[in-house]
């Protein structure tokens, strides 16, 4: 690591959209490579990171001060070729990468000491039901020093209540460091006995992560067959060899039950990192670290832009998950970012999951990964049996849902103390809200999307945007009164449907609009799994990693809904989407069933589900992709142009199209422009173009040198977004 003396010429790349990296002097004291620094920009000053000796070529004695270093562990080498390839490969501006490796508050404030809130002596006998909250709360995260500011804002209540507690003993305030490295784990604690091929795949993730070398594991295994168990051996392995690890979930909502686990095997809480944590600890994780106090960081996908010291271990779990893929700022795959970071710093992955995503698999085909399978469920458990309902033979009312099949066989879980599980992936209460007077169909002022019905909320909502509106009671369009009405179903209208079929039954509601917070629908989950339900209504969010042990039957209300569209990505998607909501089902000692409602049982996807030939169906799907050359078995990348104009993004679309010249000498071809299929988003009028190469074709640079024919001005924005997995 270079080191500058005082006065000398470094080049800074700051957090600033400025593009180029800025020339300062070393402070007094020097400075060291990758060190963080406070350097003045114009009247502010601004975080940054000593990237590169500085220019020369003019006057030193005109070059700014660098003011300060930071009191935290500067960058390492590995961070820095990091963030270079992923902005390379994503074609991203340097100065977004370093703003998403620098997302903890206060970095810039000395260490110092700060006055925290845990729980203190006995609670009084007789709380009111704010100081309930608050006690609920401290309850809830036992091992976390609140703010008062961050306790009152987690519980929603007044400053004033917590002051309450405090003067009575409740709690106890005390002054501690900002920032205390994470207690010890100890690797060396028993975990579960493991049975079966889990014995054999844990061996071979220890030895992997014994090696010290790069290497990644497709650790595919039936829901409900142990993955975590397996792959916390290889923690522990990696947390032996005085190495760091990182575990990616894909919801916050896993994250309470998993930690759970995790204290149990390791005998304390690891760092936690997501947008559920407070500004505080995110900034300790983050510095701690940076420093190597932090052994074990789990978290959401930008955990993965952490400055680890020493990264020896990374799982993805649920690899598969779409949430893996940034959407919006800097358009990456965490699954494929984390293959990289480990191959930088000789780090192990494991991409563990049910239903792996077809690049994983066709990765583990080509000999690239190492493949472990856990072909049998842990315990007595066994594998759901799945059933197809023949809804085109089923009477059904119009405005119904729920089969006479699928309501004989939720009788029949009910009667024996089980439960029943309802899925429709659609949030709401109605996709459409139309005029039955003159056929209008309410749609967002802001965006080419229709609003959907939320009848929880008395509103309808644009999922594309945001927007909210009141439920209109006349026709925005004719005007005429008491003909509005809703279309297809929602959760919150299968919910209302159950209610009335099933009058008896206990009835949740999972979706995820319908919680204000990860601690409420935490509650939810956890009353659920102590048999508090009967009929569990649940859009996608219940396929993701829940275990409720009374759950014997699941019902697909709509088991077509996915295979609609163009998607590439459509069947993959279903397949995963209902093979993993079927594997809630039966994971305790009695068996499952899981029962999809469809009017197409004779479609590839619903007969490869039906007969569990998962093999078959990835083969099948790599030879489709493979005969168009799309991925994992070719390049896409999706350019999407916006504007308040329309015709201004028509008109750089079209002649974006012409120019394609950089793009032919890699054999690549461009299709469009084309209005985007929500053509409409926040009032911005949106284009896409995509663009389609061979697999080995150099995509990054030619894409480079053909948008530099376009500068962008004004209020147009270009995007592009490298291996796309959403066309919207």
């Amino acid at each position: 690591m270079r080191f500058y003396n005082e006065g000398d010429r470094v080049g800074v790349l700051t957090t600033q959209p400025l593009d180029r990296i800025l020339t300062y002097r070393a402070p007094e004291g020097g400075c060291w490579q990758g060190a963080f620094v406070e350097v003045p920009l114009g009247p502010r000053k601004v975080i940054g990171v000593v990237w590169a000796p500085g220019e020369g070529g003019f006057d030193a004695s005109k070059l700014r001060s660098v003011i300060r270093v930071l009191d935290v562990a500067p960058m390492r080498a590995e961070m820095a070729e990091f963030l270079t390839r992923v902005a390379d490969y994503t074609l991203t501006p340097m100065e977004q990468m370093l703003r998403l490796a620098t997302r903890a508050p206060g970095l810039s404030d000395p260490p110092s000491m700060r006055k925290v809130l845990r729980p203190g002596g006995p609670r009084p006998n007789r709380l009111t039901d704010a100081r309930t909250k608050v006690m609920a709360v401290l309850d809830e995260n036992p091992s976390v020093a609140f703010t008062l500011k961050e306790l009152t804002d987690l519980a929603g209540v007044s400053s004033s209540v917590a002051k309450g507690l405090i003067k009575l003993g409740a709690i106890r305030e005390e002054d501690t460091p900002r920032d205390l490295p994470y207690p010890h784990l100890d690797p060396m604690r028993p975990g579960k006995a493991l049975e079966g091929d889990q014995v054999g795949a844990a061996k071979s993730l220890r030895d992997a992560v014994r090696a010290g070398a790069y290497g990644t594991t497709l650790l595919r295994g039936v829901t409900g067959s142990g993955k975590t168990e397996v792959y916390l051996e290889a923690v522990a392995e990696c947390l032996k060899k005085g190495r760091q690890a990182l575990v990616l979930l894909p919801e916050i909502a896993l994250t309470s039950e998993f930690l759970k686990r995790v204290e149990a095997r390791f005998g304390a809480r690891p760092a936690e990192w997501h947008s559920g944590v407070t500004m505080t600890e995110r900034r300790r994780c983050w510095r701690m670290v940076g420093q190597g106090e932090a052994s074990l960081v789990v978290g959401a996908r930008s955990a993965l832009y952490l400055p680890f010291r020493d990264l020896g271990l990374v799982v993805v779990d649920e690899e598969h998950d779409t949430s893996y893929k940034q959407e919006d700022g800097v358009l990456y795959s965490a699954r494929d970012m984390a293959v990289l970071r480990a191959s930088i710093c000789d780090a192990q992955v494991v991409l563990a999951t049910a239903t792996p995503s077809l690049e994983s698999w066709a990765n583990a085909e080509a000999g690239k990964y190492t493949r472990l399978e856990l072909t049998s469920r842990f315990g007595p458990a066994v594998m759901p049996k799945m059933q197809a309902i023949d809804m085109r033979v089923e009477d059904l009312p119009g405005n119904r849902w729920v089969s006479p099949t699928l309501k004989r066989a939720v009788n029949d879980r009910m009667e024996k103390g089980e439960q029943a599980l309802l899925f429709l992936n659609r949030r709401g209460y109605a996709p459409v809200t139309i005029c039955r007077a003159c056929g209008h169909q309410i749609g967002c002022d802001h965006c080419d999307a229709r609003m959907v019905e939320h009848r929880f909320l008395k509103r309808l909502v644009c999922h594309q945007c945001g927007e909210t509106k009141p439920m209109p009671e006349v026709c925005p369009s004719c005007e005429v009164e008491g003909k509005l009405a809703p279309v297809g179903p929602g959760v919150e209208r299968l919910a209302e449907e159950v209610r009335e079929v099933f009058p008896e039954a206990r009835v949740a509601v999972l979706s995820s609009d319908l919680f204000g917070s990860a601690r409420a629908l935490k509650d939810q989950v956890e009353l659920i799994a102590a048999g508090g339900a009967d009929i569990i209504i649940g859009t996608q969010m219940v396929a993701k990693g829940h275990n409720f042990p009374l759950l014997t039957l699941v019902g697909v209300i709509d088991a077509d809904l996915g295979l609609q569209g163009s998607d590439l990505r459509a069947a993959e998607r279903t397949f995963q989407l209902i093979r993993q909501v079927a594997g809630r089902a039966g994971r305790a000692e009695v068996p499952g069933v899981a029962m999809l409602q469809t009017f197409q049982p004779e479609h590839p996807v619903i007969r490869a589900i039906l007969a569990g030939n998962e093999e078959a169906f990835w083969q099948a799907e790599a030879a489709e992709r493979r005969a168009v050359g799309v991925p994992p078995y070719g390049r896409l990348a999706g350019i999407v142009l916006s504007s308040p104009d329309v015709q201004e993004v028509f008109d750089l679309g079209s002649a974006m199209a012409r120019a394609d010249g950089p793009l032919r000498e890699i054999g690549a071809q461009v299709f469009g422009p084309a209005p985007a299929p929500i053509a409409r988003i926040r009032g911005r009028h949106r284009v896409r173009l995509l663009v389609k190469a061979e697999k080995t074709a150099p995509i990054q640079a030619a894409l480079a040198r053909w948008l530099r024919q376009f500068p962008v001005k004004g209020d147009l924005r270009i995007t592009v977004d490298i291996d796309p997995q959403s066309f919207y």
